[in-house]
């Protein structure tokens, strides 16, 4: 009973000493509650942005409010008012203090970066047109979860909105045509300048990249202007001095020679105009040599692999300025950083020194790569060469392969290309003089845009779920656009699953290198695991570029180029890989 008694005792006490007396009314004091207007406590707000953070407070008459971040207050008030123009997670204390007590809240305010569009005008940067022509003009602008607008504008006036612009010539002049993306984040704008002539005052285009060219004594040469105005009007005149018969009468002219020696060509374009006859004029020095005179023949020393990369100028790709598996570091900047780069990757080893090489993306259609070896590769008439890809069953990604003589014999591959033939060639749908310009993106993580001479369009996607560098465009090429030109084969590329998760890149019968042939593979299995394997080759079916069969009794240079413009989804673009040459004959 005196057990239960204090019991009691003890309970009003306790009662007591933990409540308040205020005019004879017992109350209980309660510590201060924080109520978040999100309960999980993350606010977002973008870069540069205020946002505000205004709790709701339980018990908080008189309290002391107290933000802190890393440490220090950052403010008193009940409220926050939070800024950053840097992005990232920020953590911040809320603490409510009154005389009963405390209570803490974490919050975590992510900041993040402002999603301003980027444009791009996929054009050449200065155009000259004719009055009464129409240029067309289309924008390539990035993707934000913002809705965005494009407006045109004509010399500062809105003149067009939407991602096309038809820009009517009617008046000769010099005009600025920007496009300019905007969202609620802000604004980007990319223009042109566009020089509009009179028909009359157009100027006559005949340009050609060299004045001087060599061949081989019975072989074409082709001298092929690489621009021109096309104007029907324009009358053409090709001379051999010290003969005196035309020797054509076209923008470009086909010359043989039957003797070795030193050639000169004169040539003239003359368009006649109401003010007058305009006439351009050009002189070439052509070099005839011997067939065969520069045979480097094969020693006891010599390797059977390539030596030495000449050149390496893929088309943009998902691999290329790759940090990771495309093995880029940031550093290819130059021609000459990027050749070192494919030499390093091909010519790798093992820990026991076996070779083991990487492979070396072209990108997509027209990248190409140049290699040579110690000595000239014979022509047997059988499979002379291979070429080192990584196809398997259902994964092709065709390379042409172009073939070189030495017929100068300065050891570099400045001379004639001729393709090896395969099975699409001569077919209808193999594109002959095929010709894709590329884009640099004007922003990044941004798809780059091209152009061909068919008057098709199009883009290599930015796959960001699966790269990271900023830009699919090579690093190491200094120009605003950059045109790649080659055979174009029809694309065998098909979904499978018909919903966009299972692509299919059907294989090529023969002749072409990172390629399922069952012909020139030589091997039976279907390579499961993308191992390099071999394509192939032989310089017997080598072909001029009018088609025509050739025979080379020897080659020196190399030359695999990207010979689809495709993309399958996911995967991405279609892009060659090569890991390596090698002379066959020294193989068997």
């Amino acid at each position: 009973m005196r057990r239960f008694l204090g019991i009691i005792v003890f309970s009003v006490l306790f009662a007591i000493t933990s409540s308040c007396n205020i005019d004879e009314v017992i109350t209980d004091a309660q510590p201060p509650k924080i109520l978040l207007d999100k309960q999980s406590g993350i606010y977002s707000v973008k870069q540069g942005d205020e946002i505000r953070i205004a709790p709701n407070y339980e018990s908080a008459d008189g309290a002391d409010f107290r933000w802190t971040m890393d440490g220090e207050v950052i403010s008193t008030r009940p409220s926050l008012n939070f800024y950053s123009d840097k992005t990232g997670k920020f953590y911040v204390t809320i603490t409510v203090t009154t005389e009963a007590g405390s209570s803490s809240e974490e919050i975590r305010i992510d900041v993040t970066a402002l999603e301003v569009p980027t444009i791009s005008i996929i054009s050449d940067k200065s155009l000259c047109i004719a009055v009464g022509s129409t240029l067309s003009l289309r924008t390539s602008v990035k993707a934000t979860s913002l809705t965005t607008s494009v407006v045109w504008s004509l010399n500062g006036e809105e003149v067009a909105e939407g991602e096309v612009f038809d820009f009517e010539a009617t008046t000769a002049g010099t005009y600025t045509i920007m496009a300019t993306a905007s969202n609620d984040d802000g604004s980007h704008s990319d223009s042109i300048e566009v020089e509009v002539r009179r028909k009359e005052d157009m100027p006559l285009l005949w340009e050609f990249d060299s004045t001087s060219y060599h061949t081989v004594v019975g072989r074409k040469l082709l001298i092929e202007p690489s621009a021109t105005s096309h104007d029907s009007e324009v009358t053409y005149l090709w001379k051999v001095v010290g003969e005196s018969e035309a020797a054509g009468s076209e923008p470009h002219l086909i010359f043989t020679a039957e003797r070795a020696g030193e050639y000169q060509i004169t040539a003239t374009a003359t368009l006649k105009k109401e003010s007058g006859e305009v006439t351009l004029r050009h002189t070439f020095d052509v070099t005839v040599y011997e067939a065969g005179a520069f045979r480097r023949k094969r020693s006891e020393s010599s390797k059977a692999e390539w030596n030495k990369v000449y050149e390496y100028t893929p088309a943009p790709g998902q691999f290329i300025n790759e940090l990771k598996t495309g093995g880029f570091d940031g550093t290819q900047t130059t021609p000459e950083a990027a050749i070192a780069y494919a030499e390093q990757r091909m010519s790798q080893c093992g820990s026991d020194g076996t070779p083991n090489p990487v492979w070396v993306s072209l990108g997509g259609f027209g990248g190409y790569i140049v290699v040579g070896f110690d000595h000239s590769i014979d022509n047997s008439g059988d499979y002379d060469l291979g070429v080192i890809g990584n196809s398997f069953n259902g994964s092709s990604e065709p390379g042409i392969v172009w073939v070189m003589q030495d017929e100068n014999g300065n050891g570099l591959p400045d001379d004639t290309w001729y393709e090896l033939a395969g099975s699409e060639s001569g077919k209808s749908e193999t594109t002959q003089n095929y010709a894709v310009t590329y884009y640099r993106p004007s922003g990044a993580g941004m798809p780059v845009q091209w152009t061909d001479n068919q008057g098709n369009s199009g883009q290599i996607d930015y796959l960001r779920t699966y790269h990271s560098q900023e830009y699919y465009y090579p690093l190491w090429i200094v120009q605003e656009s950059y045109t790649l030109t080659g055979t174009c084969l029809k694309a065998r590329n098909s979904d499978a699953s018909g919903k966009g998760s299972y692509w299919v890149n059907a294989h090529y019968d023969w002749g072409y290198a990172d390629n399922y042939s069952s012909i020139d593979r030589l091997s039976g299995d279907e390579n499961a695991n993308a191992e390099a394997n071999a394509n192939h080759f032989k310089i017997s079916n080598a072909i001029d570029f009018e088609g025509e069969p050739i025979h080379l009794e020897f080659i020196d240079f190399v030359k695999v180029q990207c010979a689809v413009n495709a993309k399958s989804g996911w995967l991405g673009e279609l892009s060659t890989e090569v890991f390596g040459f090698y002379d066959y004959n020294m193989e068997r």
